[in-house]
């Protein structure tokens, strides 16, 4: 079996990091958004632990994630033929990929995460700063703060649903998986899912 290149070590490691940081960042944040949720800070330390790692696990997500966009912005930037994917994506969806408008090395699908994604790291960030106890929180205005508590749950609301999305569509195409495990794809599925990125990397060849 013939195998394609898909991603760079270094690409695949940023990745994992944004995964690991992305988990302890969820779990430590939904110690402090419910009562019912605080038993979570005990997988950190206890309450003021967790107090303490959340920001600075949430910026090394935000770091390395910023790094990974600078690694595939121009293959998520929306072409012509991305509408006709996004129109066709129920196909898709009921597993008719050969009637899938040809893909690049990510389909509209894909591109529309990265950008929700970018959107929620810099909402969480922006927010998150503002209420960094004890250094920036208490020169800010209490709205400001209130403000800045709501759009963070809301920017992290959505980036774990996009995030349960975005897994279970790797577990759910099968071979996906592989490509962020071991780096390379089958040519077959590369094929399949994305025939355009397949011409490109086999040309001449």
């Amino acid at each position: 079996m013939k195998y394609l290149k898909r991603y760079e070590d270094g690409e695949r490691m940023t990745h994992w990091v944004v995964a690991i940081t992305f988990v302890l960042a969820g779990l430590s944040g939904l110690a402090f958004f419910h009562p019912s949720l605080f038993f979570f800070s005990h997988l950190f330390g206890g309450g003021p632990w967790t107090r303490i790692l959340h920001p600075f696990i949430g910026l090394l997500m935000f770091l390395a994630f910023v790094l990974m966009a600078v690694h595939h912005w121009r293959d998520n930037v929306m072409k012509p033929g991305d509408s006709e994917w996004r129109k066709k994506a129920p196909d898709l969806l009921l597993g008719r990929h050969p009637q899938m408008p040809p893909a690049g090395k990510f389909n509209a699908g894909q591109k529309v995460l990265f950008w929700v994604l970018l959107v929620c790291m810099v909402v969480l960030l922006a927010t998150g700063v503002a209420l960094w106890r004890p250094w920036i929180a208490p020169l800010l205005p209490v709205d400001l703060l209130r403000v800045s508590v709501l759009l963070h749950a809301v920017g992290a609301a959505v980036l774990v649903l996009m995030i349960i999305g975005h897994i279970y569509m790797g577990i759910w195409t099968k071979g996906s998986m592989r490509g962020m495990t071991r780096g390379n794809v089958p040519e077959g599925w590369a094929r399949l899912h994305h025939p355009a990125w397949h011409r490109e990397m086999t040309r001449g060849k």
